[in-house]
C-alpha cells in the first residue's frame, strides 16, 4: 500500500475546532455564530472530498504530528474506512446545524453558545478517530469526545439531565479507562507497537487465552459501541435535547465506539487471526447477536419515541460488531457500509422526534395517533427513515443489510444469517406500527392537536435532507461500495 504524506489531515481534523474558538467569541452574535459552523463544515467537507480521489485510488495519506512513546506517536492515517466515517460525520454536522438553530432559538433555550461550542469540539473528535494512524491517537480523542459531549448531555442542566450525564460518563469513562486502556497496555507489552496493520500485530504463537481476554476487554472497553450489559448509558443520555440525541446516535459518539471496534478487530486482532480462529468469532458474533435480539425485543416495549429509538440504536450497532466477526469480505463491507446507511436513518428519525415535540409536545407513540394528518412531511421522512433502519427497499440501508446477510453465509457464523433477519423482523414491528397510527388512526386528543401545524421551516428541511438522503444512499450507493471493498480488500489480503 502506497503512502503520502501529507499535513492536510491534522488541518481537516483542527478545522473545526477553530470554528468552536469563533463560536465562542461570537456568542452575542447568533447570526455570525452559526455562519460560522455552516463555514467551518464546508471547509471540512471540502478538504476530505478532496482526499477522496487519492484513497480511492489505493494510496493512504499519513502524517506523524509527534513521538509520545517508542513506537507509538500522535499520528495521523487516512484510509478508505476512515476517509467514509469522516464524510458521514461532517456531512450530517450541517443538517444537525440547521435543526439545532429551529429548535433552539424558538424556544428561547439557555447556552446555546456552549451548545455549538461543544457540538464542533465533538466533530473534531469524531474525525480525530477516523483519521488515527495507530490505538494510542484513537484513544485520545476517544476520550476527548466523551468529555466534549457531556456537556451537551447536560445541556438542560435540571436533575434528570444531571443523572444522565452522571451515567453517561461513569460508564464511558469507566469502561475505556478500567477495560480498553488496560488492554492496549498489554497489547503494546506484547508486541512494541499500537498501529493498525493489515494481518494484526500479534505475533505466531501467542496465548490464545490472551488473545480471548483482550478481545473482550476491548468490545466492553469501548462502550460507545453499545453492546450489552455496558449499554445503559445511551438510554439515559436521551434526557438531551433532540439535536444532542442525533449527535449521539448518528453523527458521532456511537459510530465513533463500532468504528474503534472495527479498527481493533482488523488492525490489532487481523481478520485472518479472526476467521482461522474460531473462538475470536465466535465470541464477537455471539455477544453481537445477544444485544441486537433482545436491545430490539427491548424497543418493541417502549412508549417513549426517543427510548425505542435508543435502544434500536443499541441493536443497530451491533449490526456492524456482527458483520466485522463474521471475518468475510462481505461481511466487512456490509459493517462499513452501514455506518453511513443507519447514520442517515437514525438522524432522520430523531429529527423527526424532536420536530414532533417542539410542534405539539408529544413524546410518546401512544400521542401519535393521527399526526401524519397534521405533520405530513415530518411523518412521511420518519417513515423513510424506518425504511432505512429496517433496510428495505428503496433506501440505504438495504444495500448495507443486504452485504451483511450474504457476508453470515460466506462465513462459519451461518446461524448469523437468522439473527439477521430476525432482528430486522423485529425492526419492523416497533417501527412500522408507529408510521400507521400516524397515518391510518383518528386523532385521539383533538382539543390539543386541533392548532397544531408542520413545525418550522428551520425544523422540517433538515429532517427532509436526511430522509431524501437515506433514498439516495440506494440509487447512489457506488462510492461508498468502493470505498467499503477498498478497505475490505486492504485488510482481507495476505
Amino acid at each position: 500500500m502506497e503512502t503520502v504524506s501529507s499535513n492536510l489531515p491534522v488541518w481537516i481534523v483542527a478545522a473545526s475546532s477553530f470554528a468552536a474558538l469563533l463560536i465562542a467569541l461570537l456568542g452575542r452574535w447568533p447570526n455570525l455564530r452559526e455562519a460560522c459552523i455552516f463555514g467551518a463544515a464546508l471547509i471540512k467537507l471540502g478538504l476530505i472530498l478532496s482526499l477522496a480521489p487519492t484513497v480511492l485510488n489505493g494510496q493512504q495519506i499519513e502524517f506523524e504530528v509527534m513521538k509520545l512513546l517508542p513506537n507509538a506517536s500522535l499520528a495521523f492515517r487516512v484510509d478508505a474506512l476512515g476517509l467514509l466515517f469522516a464524510l458521514v460525520s461532517v456531512s450530517l454536522w450541517i443538517p444537525t446545524t440547521i435543526f439545532s438553530m429551529g429548535f433552539l432559538r424558538p424556544l428561547k433555550r439557555h447556552a446555546q453558545t456552549r451548545f455549538f461550542f461543544f457540538f464542533a469540539i465533538a466533530i473534531s473528535s469524531a474525525v480525530g478517530v477516523a483519521f488515527s494512524k495507530n490505538l494510542l491517537t484513537l484513544f485520545i480523542f476517544y476520550e476527548i469526545l466523551s468529555l466534549s459531549t457531556y456537556p451537551l448531555v447536560t445541556h438542560h442542566q435540571d436533575d434528570d439531565a444531571i443523572k444522565g450525564g452522571r451515567k453517561y460518563l461513569t460508564y464511558l469513562l469507566g469502561t475505556s479507562v478500567g477495560l480498553a486502556l488496560p488492554a492496549m497496555i498489554i497489547v503494546y507489552q506484547q508486541t512494541g507497537s499500537l498501529e493498525f496493520t493489515n494481518g494484526g500485530v500479534f505475533a505466531e504463537g501467542v496465548s490464545s487465552t490472551l488473545l480471548v481476554v483482550l478481545l473482550v476487554m476491548f468490545l466492553f472497553g469501548f462502550a460507545k459501541a453499545g453492546l450489552m450489559p455496558f449499554h445503559a448509558w445511551l438510554p439515559g443520555a436521551m434526557v438531551a435535547p433532540a439535536p444532542v440525541s442525533a449527535l449521539l446516535h448518528a453523527v458521532a459518539v456511537v459510530k465513533v465506539g463500532v468504528f474503534s471496534i472495527i479498527r481493533v478487530l482488523t488492525g490489532i486482532f487481523g481478520v485472518d487471526r479472526m476467521a482461522n480462529a474460531p473462538s475470536l468469532g465466535t465470541i464477537v458474533c455471539i455477544l453481537a447477536a445477544i444485544t441486537l435480539i433482545v436491545a430490539s425485543l427491548i424497543a418493541l416495549t417502549q412508549d417513549n419515541i426517543k427510548s425505542r429509538l435508543a435502544y434500536s440504536t443499541i441493536g443497530q450497532l451491533s449490526y456492524i460488531i456482527l458483520g466485522v466477526g463474521l471475518a468475510t469480505k462481505a461481511g466487512i463491507t456490509g459493517a462499513a457500509l452501514h455506518i453511513p446507511m443507519h447514520a442517515f436513518g437514525k438522524i432522520t428519525l430523531f429529527l423527526c422526534a424532536g420536530a414532533i415535540y417542539q410542534a405539539c409536545g408529544a413524546k410518546c407513540i401512544s400521542e401519535i395517533h393521527g399526526l401524519g394528518h397534521k405533520f405530513p412531511l415530518t411523518m412521511t421522512a420518519f417513515f423513510i427513515g424506518s425504511l432505512c433502519v429496517i433496510g428495505l427497499p428503496p433506501s440505504g440501508g438495504f444495500i448495507s443489510k443486504w452485504y451483511l446477510l450474504n457476508g453470515s453465509l460466506d462465513s462459519s457464523q451461518q446461524w448469523a444469517f437468522a439473527m439477521f433477519l430476525i432482528s430486522s423482523l423485529l425492526n419492523a414491528a416497533y417501527f412500522l406500527p408507529i408510521v400507521y397510527k400516524a397515518f391510518f388512526s383518528e386523532i385521539n386528543d383533538p382539543d390539543r392537536l386541533t392548532k397544531a401545524k408542520e413545525p418550522p421551516s428551520l425544523t422540517v428541511v433538515p429532517l427532509l435532507i436526511t430522509a431524501v438522503g437515506c433514498l439516495m444512499l440506494f440509487f447512489f450507493s457506488g462510492k461508498l461500495i468502493q470505498f467499503a471493498n477498498t478497505f475490505t480488500e486492504l485488510y482481507t489480503s495476505p
